[in-house]
């Protein structure tokens, strides 16, 4: 399918009340306008074209639901304000996504990796909203009270993981599809536990916000699969954050540059 077909598939699904529809064909990016609310956001068309191949119209149907439960959320949020809501998470996004939200408001973050930027978001059952300054006088919160509830929040969400062996290398697969399986990278007591059952090089991989990847890498092919499971994971995420892995090392996250197949070098610890 390509881009312009996905583009006329979702506003079939999603219909013309509601929304108004404005696809860049430079960027191929979809934005959508609630009629309501004047409140809008934007679809990277090219990344569902690559999970629709995969996936095929499941791919479709998780644009939709994502679309729906986002849009729910803001007209709540525009009717109730954030009454009541004081569940906090920590979310991972690439160091290139944007600081401020669209009303020019600035996001609460902590620095985490040159890849990667902390954020912080309010849970509103099926989806979040990022915190940013101008929430956290209806939050009742400061700064510091936000990050500190996320760090306590973090330590509920389940660490389940499956198991995979390719190529003599194990890895593990966190990916609850909650919205916060990339959150996990921030878990130093999960991380902790893996690394005593791990025998190789222990990785962490969050290529998109719906899965973490921990790898226990043996030898230089293990590198190798790791690099082609990340730039596919990267590829078909609806929110992507990094191709690249980090071995994990005494609590540090260290960067590993692919150079070419079964070669790696491992760059300066942040």
């Amino acid at each position: 399918m390509k881009e312009q077909q996905m583009v006329e598939a979702i506003k079939a699904r999603l219909g013309n009340d509601q929304f108004t529809y404005t696809f860049d064909t430079e960027t191929n990016r979809l934005r959508l306008q609630h009629n309501k609310t004047e409140r809008g956001m934007e679809i990277a068309i090219s990344q569902v074209v690559a999970k629709y191949q995969e996936k095929q119209q499941a791919a479709i149907d998780e644009v939709v639901y994502t679309v729906q439960q986002t849009f729910a959320a803001m007209t709540q949020e525009a009717v109730e304000g954030f009454v009541g809501k004081n569940t906090i998470y920590p979310v991972v996004r690439s160091t290139s996504f944007p600081q401020k939200s669209k009303e020019g408001n600035t996001f609460l973050t902590t620095e985490h990796t040159a890849e990667t930027r902390i954020f912080y978001a309010l849970d509103l059952g099926n989806t979040y909203r990022l915190i940013d300054e101008s929430m956290l006088p209806e939050l009742a919160l400061s700064t510091q009270q936000v990050k500190e509830a996320a760090r306590f929040a973090l330590g509920g969400l389940g660490t389940d993981v499956k198991r995979d062996e390719v190529a003599g290398s194990i890895f593990y697969f966190v990916n609850y599809n909650d919205g916060y399986d990339a959150s996990r990278i921030l878990n130093e007591k999960f991380l902790k536990q893996m690394r005593e059952k791990i025998q190789g090089d222990m990785t962490l991989s969050v290529p998109h916000q719906d899965v973490l990847i921990i790898g226990d890498i043996r030898d230089e092919v293990g590198y190798d699969v790791l690099a082609q499971l990340t730039m596919h994971y990267f590829s078909v995420g609806m929110v992507p954050i990094t191709s690249l892995s980090f071995v994990y090392d005494n609590g540090e996250l260290e960067p590993i540059f692919i150079l070419a197949k079964n070669k790696n070098t491992k760059g300066a610890k942040e």
